[in-house]
Protein backbone atom coordinates (compact mmCIF):
# COMPACT_ATOMS: atom_id res chain seq x y z
CA UNK A 1 0.00 0.00 0.00
CA UNK A 2 1.61 3.47 -0.87
CA UNK A 3 2.03 6.22 1.23
CA UNK A 4 -0.83 8.79 -0.39
CA UNK A 5 0.27 12.09 0.93
CA UNK A 6 2.96 12.43 -1.68
CA UNK A 7 0.67 11.71 -4.77
CA UNK A 8 2.73 13.78 -6.97
CA UNK A 9 5.91 12.00 -6.58
CA UNK A 10 9.71 13.44 -6.01
CA UNK A 11 11.93 15.88 -7.28
CA UNK A 12 15.79 14.20 -7.57
CA UNK A 13 18.00 16.86 -6.81
CA UNK A 14 20.97 15.07 -7.98
CA UNK A 15 23.94 17.01 -8.73
CA UNK A 16 21.32 20.08 -9.63
CA UNK A 17 23.59 22.46 -7.65
CA UNK A 18 25.98 22.11 -10.48
CA UNK A 19 24.73 22.12 -14.29
CA UNK A 20 28.11 21.89 -15.96
CA UNK A 21 28.60 19.08 -13.81
CA UNK A 22 24.97 17.19 -15.12
CA UNK A 23 26.63 17.52 -18.26
CA UNK A 24 29.68 15.73 -18.20
CA UNK A 25 27.93 13.25 -16.08
CA UNK A 26 24.92 12.80 -18.38
CA UNK A 27 27.82 11.58 -20.67
CA UNK A 28 29.97 9.75 -18.60
CA UNK A 29 26.99 7.98 -17.18
CA UNK A 30 25.96 7.25 -20.95
CA UNK A 31 29.05 5.81 -21.76
CA UNK A 32 29.44 3.60 -18.41
CA UNK A 33 26.00 2.36 -19.27
CA UNK A 34 26.69 1.03 -22.69
CA UNK A 35 30.01 -0.53 -21.94
CA UNK A 36 27.84 -2.30 -19.14
CA UNK A 37 25.54 -3.46 -21.51
CA UNK A 38 28.40 -4.61 -23.74
CA UNK A 39 30.14 -6.17 -21.31
CA UNK A 40 27.88 -7.88 -19.30
CA UNK A 41 26.20 -9.89 -22.15
CA UNK A 42 29.20 -10.06 -23.73
CA UNK A 43 30.16 -12.73 -20.54
CA UNK A 44 26.96 -14.59 -20.67
CA UNK A 45 27.16 -15.60 -24.03
CA UNK A 46 30.47 -16.95 -23.75
CA UNK A 47 29.37 -18.35 -20.14
CA UNK A 48 26.49 -20.14 -22.54
CA UNK A 49 27.84 -20.19 -25.63
CA UNK A 50 31.78 -22.40 -24.67
CA UNK A 51 31.35 -25.07 -23.25
CA UNK A 52 34.81 -24.93 -21.83
CA UNK A 53 33.53 -21.95 -19.43
CA UNK A 54 30.23 -24.53 -18.22
CA UNK A 55 31.81 -25.09 -14.52
CA UNK A 56 30.83 -23.26 -11.02
CA UNK A 57 32.93 -20.06 -11.42
CA UNK A 58 31.91 -18.39 -14.54
CA UNK A 59 27.57 -19.83 -13.63
CA UNK A 60 28.50 -17.87 -10.53
CA UNK A 61 30.44 -14.61 -13.48
CA UNK A 62 26.72 -15.14 -15.68
CA UNK A 63 24.59 -14.44 -13.00
CA UNK A 64 26.65 -11.60 -11.73
CA UNK A 65 26.50 -10.10 -14.75
CA UNK A 66 23.05 -10.45 -15.55
CA UNK A 67 22.28 -9.11 -11.97
CA UNK A 68 24.22 -6.16 -13.24
CA UNK A 69 22.10 -5.68 -16.23
CA UNK A 70 19.06 -5.38 -14.22
CA UNK A 71 21.02 -3.70 -11.71
CA UNK A 72 21.92 -0.84 -13.73
CA UNK A 73 18.55 -0.57 -16.41
CA UNK A 74 16.46 0.11 -13.27
CA UNK A 75 18.21 3.29 -12.27
CA UNK A 76 20.37 4.63 -15.16
CA UNK A 77 17.96 5.44 -17.68
CA UNK A 78 15.58 7.70 -15.32
CA UNK A 79 19.04 8.85 -13.92
CA UNK A 80 19.93 10.01 -17.45
CA UNK A 81 16.65 11.69 -17.80
CA UNK A 82 17.25 13.91 -14.53
CA UNK A 83 20.73 14.82 -15.83
CA UNK A 84 19.55 16.42 -19.34
CA UNK A 85 16.16 17.53 -18.48
CA UNK A 86 13.12 17.47 -16.33
CA UNK A 87 14.25 16.05 -12.30
CA UNK A 88 10.69 14.30 -11.54
CA UNK A 89 10.16 10.81 -10.46
CA UNK A 90 6.02 9.33 -9.79
CA UNK A 91 5.72 8.06 -6.68
CA UNK A 92 5.04 4.77 -7.92
CA UNK A 93 7.62 5.00 -10.56
CA UNK A 94 10.29 5.80 -6.93
CA UNK A 95 8.32 2.75 -5.39
CA UNK A 96 9.33 0.46 -8.08
CA UNK A 97 12.73 1.75 -8.43
CA UNK A 98 13.46 1.90 -4.84
CA UNK A 99 12.24 -2.43 -4.52
CA UNK A 100 14.19 -3.51 -7.43
CA UNK A 101 17.12 -1.16 -6.84
CA UNK A 102 17.28 -2.63 -2.63
CA UNK A 103 16.32 -6.40 -4.18
CA UNK A 104 19.26 -5.94 -6.33
CA UNK A 105 21.86 -4.71 -4.77
CA UNK A 106 21.29 -6.89 -1.96
CA UNK A 107 21.53 -10.00 -4.03
CA UNK A 108 24.68 -8.73 -4.99
CA UNK A 109 25.86 -8.50 -1.94
CA UNK A 110 25.71 -12.19 -0.87
CA UNK A 111 26.42 -13.21 -4.78
CA UNK A 112 30.06 -12.19 -4.16
CA UNK A 113 30.17 -13.78 -1.12
CA UNK A 114 29.14 -17.28 -2.72
CA UNK A 115 31.84 -16.59 -5.30
CA UNK A 116 34.30 -15.95 -2.72
CA UNK A 117 33.04 -19.42 -1.45
CA UNK A 118 33.70 -21.21 -4.90
CA UNK A 119 37.50 -19.73 -4.50
CA UNK A 120 37.52 -21.07 -1.02
CA UNK A 121 36.82 -24.05 -1.74
CA UNK A 122 38.85 -24.25 -5.19
CA UNK A 123 41.94 -23.39 -3.78
CA UNK A 124 41.41 -24.99 -0.34
CA UNK A 125 39.98 -28.43 -0.86
CA UNK A 126 40.59 -28.89 -4.78
CA UNK A 127 40.30 -32.58 -4.80
CA UNK A 128 37.28 -32.21 -3.97
CA UNK A 129 35.60 -29.36 -5.39
CA UNK A 130 33.83 -31.13 -8.18
CA UNK A 131 31.79 -32.99 -5.73
CA UNK A 132 31.18 -29.98 -2.98
CA UNK A 133 30.38 -27.16 -5.55
CA UNK A 134 28.37 -29.05 -7.57
CA UNK A 135 25.64 -27.77 -10.25
CA UNK A 136 22.77 -28.64 -8.02
CA UNK A 137 24.51 -26.65 -5.42
CA UNK A 138 25.25 -23.65 -7.55
CA UNK A 139 21.62 -23.31 -8.35
CA UNK A 140 20.64 -23.51 -4.88
CA UNK A 141 23.21 -21.02 -3.87
CA UNK A 142 22.40 -18.59 -6.75
CA UNK A 143 18.43 -19.16 -5.89
CA UNK A 144 19.31 -18.30 -2.03
CA UNK A 145 21.05 -15.11 -3.03
CA UNK A 146 18.04 -13.62 -5.48
CA UNK A 147 15.19 -14.95 -2.57
CA UNK A 148 17.19 -13.24 0.29
CA UNK A 149 17.24 -10.07 -2.10
CA UNK A 150 13.76 -10.20 -2.96
CA UNK A 151 12.61 -10.91 1.23
CA UNK A 152 14.94 -7.65 2.49
CA UNK A 153 13.41 -5.57 -0.25
CA UNK A 154 10.00 -6.65 0.60
CA UNK A 155 11.03 -5.93 4.43
CA UNK A 156 12.43 -2.70 3.69
CA UNK A 157 10.15 -1.00 1.10
CA UNK A 158 7.11 -0.80 2.76
CA UNK A 159 8.05 1.02 6.01
CA UNK A 160 10.31 3.25 3.92
CA UNK A 161 7.35 4.68 1.56
CA UNK A 162 4.98 5.09 4.75
CA UNK A 163 6.97 7.72 6.06
CA UNK A 164 5.23 10.94 6.12
CA UNK A 165 7.29 13.15 3.82
CA UNK A 166 7.71 16.73 3.65
CA UNK A 167 5.75 19.28 1.62
CA UNK A 168 9.02 20.04 -0.50
CA UNK A 169 9.69 16.38 -1.74
CA UNK A 170 12.93 17.37 -2.64
CA UNK A 171 15.19 13.82 -2.51
CA UNK A 172 18.84 15.22 -2.43
CA UNK A 173 19.62 12.13 -4.68
CA UNK A 174 19.71 10.67 -8.19
CA UNK A 175 18.04 7.79 -7.23
CA UNK A 176 15.35 6.76 -4.89
CA UNK A 177 17.60 5.23 -1.62
CA UNK A 178 16.61 4.22 1.62
CA UNK A 179 19.07 6.75 3.48
CA UNK A 180 17.44 9.60 0.79
CA UNK A 181 13.93 9.09 1.51
CA UNK A 182 14.49 8.72 5.39
CA UNK A 183 16.30 12.32 5.18
CA UNK A 184 13.04 13.73 2.94
CA UNK A 185 10.32 12.50 6.21
CA UNK A 186 9.53 15.71 8.43
CA UNK A 187 8.94 13.40 11.05
CA UNK A 188 10.99 10.97 13.78
CA UNK A 189 12.68 8.25 11.79
CA UNK A 190 14.47 6.08 14.44
CA UNK A 191 12.42 3.08 13.85
CA UNK A 192 13.56 3.22 10.08
CA UNK A 193 17.22 4.38 10.82
CA UNK A 194 17.46 1.35 13.26
CA UNK A 195 16.23 -1.04 10.76
CA UNK A 196 18.61 0.03 8.36
CA UNK A 197 21.53 0.00 10.30
CA UNK A 198 20.35 -3.92 11.63
CA UNK A 199 19.54 -4.59 7.43
CA UNK A 200 23.08 -3.26 7.22
CA UNK A 201 25.01 -5.44 8.85
CA UNK A 202 23.27 -8.41 7.98
CA UNK A 203 23.19 -8.00 4.03
CA UNK A 204 27.08 -5.66 4.29
CA UNK A 205 29.06 -6.56 7.25
CA UNK A 206 27.61 -10.64 7.51
CA UNK A 207 28.57 -11.54 3.90
CA UNK A 208 31.86 -9.25 3.40
CA UNK A 209 33.09 -11.04 6.75
CA UNK A 210 32.23 -14.34 5.03
CA UNK A 211 34.88 -12.78 2.14
CA UNK A 212 37.94 -11.99 4.69
CA UNK A 213 37.44 -15.40 6.33
CA UNK A 214 37.33 -16.75 3.20
CA UNK A 215 40.08 -14.83 1.68
CA UNK A 216 42.48 -15.31 4.69
CA UNK A 217 42.09 -19.21 4.39
CA UNK A 218 43.19 -19.07 0.53
CA UNK A 219 46.04 -16.75 1.30
CA UNK A 220 47.35 -19.41 3.83
CA UNK A 221 46.42 -21.78 1.57
CA UNK A 222 48.53 -19.88 -1.31
CA UNK A 223 51.60 -19.47 0.98
CA UNK A 224 52.34 -22.94 1.47
CA UNK A 225 52.72 -23.68 -1.97
CA UNK A 226 56.09 -24.20 -2.56
CA UNK A 227 56.08 -23.13 -6.28
CA UNK A 228 55.71 -19.73 -7.38
CA UNK A 229 53.91 -20.44 -10.98
CA UNK A 230 51.27 -22.09 -8.36
CA UNK A 231 50.77 -19.30 -6.47
CA UNK A 232 50.86 -16.32 -9.16
CA UNK A 233 48.02 -19.18 -11.09
CA UNK A 234 45.80 -18.80 -7.72
CA UNK A 235 46.40 -14.86 -7.06
CA UNK A 236 45.29 -14.60 -10.54
CA UNK A 237 42.84 -16.69 -10.19
CA UNK A 238 41.56 -14.97 -7.09
CA UNK A 239 42.37 -11.29 -8.08
CA UNK A 240 40.10 -10.39 -10.41
CA UNK A 241 36.75 -11.44 -7.98
CA UNK A 242 38.63 -9.29 -4.64
CA UNK A 243 38.68 -6.21 -6.99
CA UNK A 244 35.30 -6.14 -7.40
CA UNK A 245 34.29 -6.92 -3.85
CA UNK A 246 36.70 -4.47 -3.10
CA UNK A 247 35.66 -1.42 -5.74
CA UNK A 248 31.31 -2.77 -4.90
CA UNK A 249 31.81 -2.86 -0.77
CA UNK A 250 33.34 0.69 -0.83
CA UNK A 251 31.13 2.22 -2.01
CA UNK A 252 27.86 0.38 -0.83
CA UNK A 253 29.66 1.29 2.55
CA UNK A 254 30.32 4.16 1.98
CA UNK A 255 26.57 5.20 0.90
CA UNK A 256 24.51 3.00 3.47
CA UNK A 257 26.98 3.64 6.54
CA UNK A 258 27.87 7.07 6.09
CA UNK A 259 27.64 9.79 9.22
CA UNK A 260 24.29 11.91 9.21
CA UNK A 261 25.94 15.27 7.88
CA UNK A 262 26.03 17.71 5.06
CA UNK A 263 29.50 16.66 4.03
CA UNK A 264 29.52 13.31 3.64
CA UNK A 265 25.81 13.12 1.99
CA UNK A 266 27.34 15.59 -0.09
CA UNK A 267 30.11 12.73 -0.98
CA UNK A 268 27.95 10.05 -0.68
CA UNK A 269 25.89 10.94 -4.01
CA UNK A 270 29.31 10.48 -5.74
CA UNK A 271 29.95 7.17 -4.38
CA UNK A 272 25.98 6.33 -4.95
CA UNK A 273 27.02 7.33 -8.48
CA UNK A 274 29.81 4.94 -8.82
CA UNK A 275 28.09 2.35 -6.93
CA UNK A 276 24.73 2.19 -9.60
CA UNK A 277 27.20 3.20 -12.64
CA UNK A 278 30.65 2.47 -11.96
CA UNK A 279 31.02 -0.83 -10.71
CA UNK A 280 28.57 -2.79 -13.68
CA UNK A 281 30.64 -1.33 -15.84
CA UNK A 282 34.11 -2.12 -14.42
CA UNK A 283 32.97 -5.76 -13.76
CA UNK A 284 33.25 -7.16 -17.13
CA UNK A 285 36.77 -5.40 -18.20
CA UNK A 286 38.28 -6.65 -14.58
CA UNK A 287 37.02 -10.18 -15.41
CA UNK A 288 38.31 -10.31 -19.21
CA UNK A 289 40.97 -8.48 -18.91
CA UNK A 290 42.68 -10.29 -15.99
CA UNK A 291 41.55 -13.77 -16.86
CA UNK A 292 42.90 -15.53 -20.14
CA UNK A 293 40.22 -18.19 -20.44
CA UNK A 294 37.24 -15.69 -21.17
CA UNK A 295 39.75 -14.18 -23.37
CA UNK A 296 40.52 -17.49 -25.18
CA UNK A 297 36.67 -18.07 -25.00
CA UNK A 298 36.35 -14.50 -26.30
CA UNK A 299 38.55 -14.95 -29.52
CA UNK A 300 37.29 -18.82 -30.40
CA UNK A 301 33.87 -16.73 -30.62
CA UNK A 302 35.02 -14.32 -33.43
CA UNK A 303 36.76 -17.66 -34.73
CA UNK A 304 33.50 -18.99 -35.14
CA UNK A 305 31.85 -16.56 -36.14
CA UNK A 306 34.48 -15.78 -38.95
CA UNK A 307 34.36 -19.52 -39.87
CA UNK A 308 30.35 -19.23 -40.17
CA UNK A 309 30.79 -15.96 -42.14
CA UNK A 310 33.24 -17.54 -44.89
CA UNK A 311 31.02 -20.86 -45.43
Amino acid sequence: MFNQSSPEGFLLLGFSEHPGLERILFVGVLVSYLLTLAGNTLIILLSVMDPRLHSPMYFFLSNLSFLDLCFTTSCVPQMLVNLWGPKTISFVGCSIQLFIFMSLGTTECILLAVMAFDRYVAVCQPLHYATIIHPRLCWQLVSVAWVMGLAQSTVQTPPTLHLPFCPHRQVDDFVCEVPALIRLSCEDTTYNEIQMAVASVLILVVPLSLILVSYGAIARAVLRINSATAQRKVFGTCSSHLLVVTLFYSSVIAVYLQPRNPYFQERGKFFGLFYAVGTPSLNPLIYTLRNKEVKRAFRRLLGKNGESRET
